[in-house]
């Protein structure tokens, strides 16, 4: 089977797939480069929002599509539930909604830029559904999985 066909084949099932690690400087309006394979990657809306990490100090940052599957899932709380409210107030206030230019580069808002310790240069990591953006210093100190422990990281995730 040739390249092209093989690739052709297994395109839906990687489809919008985010992998490998780009580092990236900011340009002097903070602006930063996505991959053109990981804008390729990007069906639907060429939009992408940018959340601040959950629990480490970096950015998450999901395709339209992959929002909208994580919405849904918000969608099953109650109006009334006012734990869930605060929380989807919470993050809301606090994603920014991103397009790339005809360069594929993107503006993040400085707020969250600052809040992830972003300055002049950027890691972008690949997390398959979504990608996260670090400061290279803090992505060292968390730590990536080192080669021995691939094994129980496969597991813990159910790969």
């Amino acid at each position: 089977m040739a390249d092209k066909d093989r690739t052709e084949a297994i395109e839906p099932t990687i489809e919008g797939a985010f992998v490998g690690t780009y580092e990236h400087a900011l340009d002097p309006k903070r602006r930063m480069t996505i991959p053109s394979g990981w804008r390729d990657r990007v069906t639907g809306p060429k939009s992408l929002y940018v959340l601040p990490g959950v629990d480490e100090k970096c950015l998450c940052v999901l395709p339209a599509r992959e929002m909208v599957r994580r919405l849904e899932s918000m969608g099953h709380h109650s109006i009334a539930d006012a734990k869930a409210r605060r929380f989807a107030r919470s993050l809301g206030s606090r994603t920014d909604l991103v397009d790339w230019d005809s360069q594929g580069r993107i503006r993040i808002k400085d707020e969250l830029l600052d809040g992830a310790g972003i300055k002049d240069k950027a890691v972008l990591v690949g997390n398959f559904r979504f990608f996260e953006i670090w400061n290279p210093d803090l992505l060292k100190k968390a730590g990536v999985v080192e080669e021995k422990d691939v094994l129980e990281a496969v597991r813990h995730v159910g790969f």
